[in-house]
């Protein structure tokens, strides 16, 4: 069974078809890549999965959980984190402090506990050690107690990362997480998600516009053009898809 499965999805907005009838599937630890032109409704997908949007109709399931049945707070419980394509980190928080706020959905001491300060230090400490132990793995360390904000973009993108592993998600969506990097950062993000892959035993769902990146890392392309899917399977087979270079290029030559 797919993790992931995405059932004939139809979004629509002010009668304006954002998804058209939308299916595919994930399967557990995959790199599944979702491409297309600006407007193609790779985001409103994201949004669907986490709940932020309500489609007209269709089914997205989880695991054999139908996700759509669900409150949008209990998404993350289930297993699901994201990043987004923009930032939203705390600019006043520390950069431990930020990957510490993806750990909330892991719940705490509870509020009766919490109120008489029962639990509420030790459940700290588990959530800094656990932050800093992304920090590390990722190469942030050395910026643990800085604030976010004015730091490089490309080291915002990955604090953002470890904001969301930091949920221990089975199912991590990244939404354009390569955009505004460098060529070399870009080859170095690639690498980065295929080791993160591996060693936390994730599935990931990628939206991106770096082909170069997508085509390399990515188990299993989705091909979007204006919200309907023009192709999809192994990126070698995507990329010669006459369909897919004519939506890029506007040309099928």
């Amino acid at each position: 069974m797919a993790l992931l499965s995405v059932e004939d999805v139809q979004v629509e907005f002010g009668g304006v078809v954002a998804l058209d009838d939308l299916s595919f599937a994930v399967e557990a630890g995959d790199i599944c890549a979702l491409i297309g032109p600006n407007g193609a409704g790779k985001t409103t997908l994201f949004n669907c999965i986490s709940r932020v949007y309500v489609p007209n109709r269709g089914r997205i399931t989880f695991d054999g959980t139908n996700l759509l049945t669900l409150p949008p707070h209990r998404i993350a419980r289930l297993g699901i984190a994201r990043t987004f394509q923009n930032l939203a980190l705390f600019p006043t928080l520390t950069v431990l402090e930020n990957v510490m706020t993806g750990a909330h959905s892991l719940g705490g001491p509870g509020p009766v506990r919490a109120a008489l300060r029962l639990g509420v230090a030790s459940h700290e400490r588990r959530l800094r050690r656990r932050a800093g132990e992304l920090l590390e793995r990722l190469g942030l360390a050395h910026l643990a107690d800085r604030p976010a904000g004015g730091l490089p973009f490309g080291t915002l993108k990955r604090i953002e990362i470890a904001r969301a592993l930091a949920a221990s998600p089975r199912l991590l969506l990244l939404d354009e997480p390569a955009s505004g990097l460098t060529h070399s950062e870009v080859d170095e993000l690639g690498a980065t998600v295929r080791d993160l892959r591996d060693e936390f035993d994730l599935t990931l769902l990628l939206v991106e516009h770096h082909m170069a990146m997508v085509m390399s890392i990515s188990d299993h392309v989705v091909v979007l053009d204006f919200g309907s899917k023009i192709a999809e399977g192994p990126p070698e087979r995507v990329s010669r898809d006459p369909r897919v270079i004519e939506a890029y290029l506007g040309t099928s030559a």
